[in-house]
């Protein structure tokens, strides 16, 4: 009994459906097929490998169901994108659901991932019990789907709650000051980090020197990266990110060099900090001027895998430092092959039109827009004011101290 649970995680590794089936008919054979930990050993073995009727039957012809045979067959569906179905399962459930069994089974992951995040706070707002598990969920999904605001705040919450948050919700946190800039936030961490006495991992490391980079603490980041035993891609890319952001152009291309000469191969990531730090400092290759755009051009097509629109952003960016337009025409048809939601890439080549009066163009492009459905997304900026992030859109009037903002 005990050896196809095994067997079956075994086939999960390499998504072997196939020979998972085979398993499956040996199960039904040997006439194990009613005993439960079996049972649902197969509904998550099929959820895994994206094979949901497989799973849903075997769900289906279950007789007995406890909370992990409803947590497979709802994550399952939630993996594959089918929201509806998860939901309809969830309030089917006739199981009595703790606390681990809400986040197991993905309500709140799917809300996250819908980037409703009142739903996603109600469904953890209504667990009648919020362990590690509950706060790592929603901190690190909030985290992910682009709310370091709401996530800073929910950290600031499990320290009341009793829990002793641990490394990987804190690498977490660290990612949210670093989106937002939150330094003192972020230095409080590193302490409690170091207080708490928690092993320092890669995970860590790459989220101190990420959060120190872009924050503006060059030096700290730099040591912090230069003590690290161990790094892996995210390390490196987080430091050369944190020198191009803030205008050290020829530390990002050395550190690159350091990098390659290390062994360590370089991904798409990799190419779009390093192609912006060649803006930024105005280069297109060690040694020489800016404006080689064509040359620029022709390394995004060299490189070993296919830039996603955020290299050829970081061209446009160039494009607009140089006032060139006829390549912007080129990386244009890149972006519709790419299919981009990203409204800055649409904006910035609108506006290197515009620049240049042609105005034809900027309607062409605006019209695409309107085609895709992309808004511009609105200007915002954030302050920390004790440890506390303050985050201002343009035009919005909903902070609760906006009166007084306003009389300064």
């Amino acid at each position: 009994m005990f050896t196809f649970p095994a067997v079956l995680k075994s086939c999960e590794k390499f998504m072997g459906v196939d020979e998972g089936r085979q398993v499956h008919r040996l199960i039904v054979k040997m006439d194990f097929v009613c005993d439960i930990y079996v049972e649902n050993s197969l509904v998550h073995f099929y959820s895994v490998c994206g094979s949901l009727d497989d799973a849903s039957r075997v769900f289906d012809e279950m007789l007995v169901r406890d909370a992990v045979s409803w947590t497979g067959v709802i994550s399952g569906n939630v993996s594959a994108g089918l929201f509806d179905k998860a939901v309809g399962l969830f309030s089917r459930m006739d199981v009595e659901p703790n606390a681990a069994t809400f986040v197991s089974n993905a309500l709140m992951d799917m809300y996250v991932k819908c980037e409703s995040f009142p739903e996603a706070k109600q469904v953890f707002d209504e667990l009648p019990e919020k362990d590690i598990v509950s706060w790592t969920s929603i901190i690190c999904g909030m985290v992910q789907c682009k709310f370091p605001k709401e996530a800073l705040e929910l950290s600031c919450d499990v320290q009341s709650s009793g829990i002793e948050p641990d490394g990987i919700i804190l690498t977490s946190v660290l990612s949210a000051c670093a989106s937002l800039g939150a330094l003192d936030y972020g230095r409080w961490v590193h302490e409690s980090i170091d207080h708490k006495v928690i092993k320092w991992d890669i995970q860590i490391g790459t989220a101190m020197v990420d959060m120190y980079a872009k924050c503006g603490c060059i030096e700290m980041a730099m040591q912090i990266f230069n003590g690290m035993p161990h790094k892996n891609a995210l390390t490196w890319n987080a430091m050369l990110n944190g020198l191009a952001m803030h205008g050290h152009g020829q530390k990002a291309l050395q550190l690159f060099e350091e990098m390659v000469r290390e062994g360590m191969r370089p991904n798409e990531v990799t190419f779009l900090v390093t192609l912006t730090a060649c803006c930024h400092c105005g280069l297109v290759g060690e040694g020489r001027r800016a404006g080689l755009l064509d040359e620029a051009l022709e390394l995004t097509k060299a490189m070993p895998m296919l830039p996603d629109v955020r290299i050829m952003g970081a061209l446009l960016s160039a494009c607009k430092a140089n006032g060139n337009v006829e390549l912007p025409q080129e990386i244009l048809d890149r972006l519709v092959e790419f299919d981009s939601h990203d409204s800055g890439v649409y904006v910035l080549l609108s506006n290197i039109h515009a620049i240049n009066q042609r105005w034809a163009d900027v309607t062409r492009i605006r019209r695409l827009m309107m085609k895709k459905g992309i808004e511009k997304t609105p200007g915002s900026s954030v302050i920390e004011v004790d440890g506390k992030a303050h985050e201002f859109i343009v035009g919005d009037t909903r902070h609760p101290q906006d009166k007084h903002i306003r009389l300064f």
